[in-house]
């Protein structure tokens, strides 16, 4: 019998690699009739047997002696769970075989069962030294090539073997303070606690909201003020929009997404963000001469590695749709006006190379916030995890 746990990190692993799903739905939708204390561990697993997937198959196929791609789906979800427990959690070696065994078995595929067992032992004598001998590089940390080639270029081998190490670590847990006491420590960003955990219940009541230290950042350095209009491109889930005074458009493509987006600002009593549902780069005419404008583009998201363990297997650079948002901004800001420019990643393609691309003059941010300026631009925030314990982010202001 396989625990209720396991099950759900086992639908989440085959889910996200067979179905091409997101983790946290996936797990959302997997992992919703568990306890708080089962969840934990379901999502533990699932979400590191995802993170770690470059190692795990390495292991499994050195050891096993089988291509993984041409594994039965279910028998493959299930030796990737099970090499993670034995290389990463120390579970015992007789429950980490026994249920994967138990996963191929209540998938309906008693053939496999006798090869799953087979392999995992293998994989269970000889993951530890396996794991010891490799080098330091993007395989022994489970990151695509060219995600260690664009750290290595912008930040030095040790950096980018930093940056590595830290976004397999579980990332510190922030809320934003919207009203009301909160059970957490303040932080070097105005609103920002560090908490144990994320107290749903106030969540719901609007009482505060799941917001790292490096995505609050970009909102304070917006400065929207009351009085004035402010255009922000990309708002959805809300996180930023919702931080901001004045008068707000947000903009939101996907109709899923926009509706998410106003029953977030409703909930955290946002009554000043009006919710658009529109594509950024054909909105209406009328929307024109905005004090401030917010691009907080889509971008690779090299620096929400941690928190988000499938993004480092689908993301891609994206500075063309970058700079088309840019100039969006620019035609829609009255003369004058400011534009914040903020990207979850840690890429100078996506960053400093699409402002220079912008031809936008920045102003200097870094006298304001020393502590997270950019290293080799201190006109810009560069925010890291492996510096700062927060998110990767971006951010430049420009005048248009």
């Amino acid at each position: 019998m396989v625990s209720p746990a396991r099950a759900a990190a086992y639908e989440t692993v085959l889910r996200v690699f067979e179905q091409d799903a997101y983790a946290d739905r996936a797990l959302r939708t997997a992992a919703a009739s568990l306890d708080q204390r089962d969840h934990a561990f379901a999502q533990r697993l699932a979400y590191g047997t995802i993170q770690r997937l470059r190692t795990l198959d390495y292991a499994i196929e050195q050891l096993g002696r089988r291509p993984v791609r041409k594994l039965d789906p279910p028998v493959r979800a299930a030796l990737r769970l099970g090499a993670y427990e034995l290389g990463f959690m120390q579970t015992p070696r007789h429950a980490a075989v026994n249920e994967t065994v138990e996963l191929v078995r209540a998938a309906k595929l008693e053939r496999a069962v006798a090869f799953t067992n087979a392999v995992l032992r293998r994989v269970a004598d000889g993951i530890e030294p396996l794991l010891e001998s490799l080098p330091e590089d993007a395989l022994k940390h489970s990151y695509p090539d060219w995600v260690e080639q664009v750290w290595t270029r912008d930040f030095g081998h040790e950096e980018a073997l930093a940056l590595m190490r830290a976004q397999n670590e579980a990332p510190e847990t922030v809320v934003r303070r919207i009203r009301g006491k909160i059970d957490g420590k303040p932080t070097d960003i105005p609103g920002a606690y560090r908490v144990e955990r994320v107290d749903e219940a106030a969540v719901v009541e609007g009482r505060i909201w799941p917001q790292s230290r490096g995505s609050q950042l970009a909102g304070l350095v917006v400065g929207a003020r009351a009085g004035e209009r402010t255009l922000d491109l990309c708002a959805a889930p809300g996180g930023k929009a919702t931080q901001l005074a004045g008068e707000v458009t947000a903009v939101e493509k996907h109709p899923g997404r926009a509706r998410e987006l106003q029953e977030n600002a409703a909930r955290l009593g946002a009554s000043n963000v009006s919710v658009l549902c529109a594509d950024a780069l054909e909105l209406p005419a009328e929307l024109r001469e905005y004090d401030r404008a917010l691009v907080d583009a889509p971008c690779s998201g090299l620096g929400v590695l941690a928190s988000r363990p499938d993004l480092r297997w689908r993301a891609q650079p994206l500075p063309e749709l970058q700079l088309a948002l840019l100039r969006v901004a620019v035609d829609r800001v009255r003369p004058g006006g400011t534009i914040v420019y903020s990207v979850c990643t840690l890429n100078a393609n996506e960053n400093e190379a699409v402002v220079d691309a912008s031809g936008l003059t920045p102003e200097p941010l870094g006298e304001e916030w020393p502590q997270f300026a950019h290293p080799k631009r201190p006109e810009f925030l560069l925010t890291r995890p492996d510096v700062h314990g927060t998110t990767g982010f971006f951010i430049a202001t420009l005048r248009s």
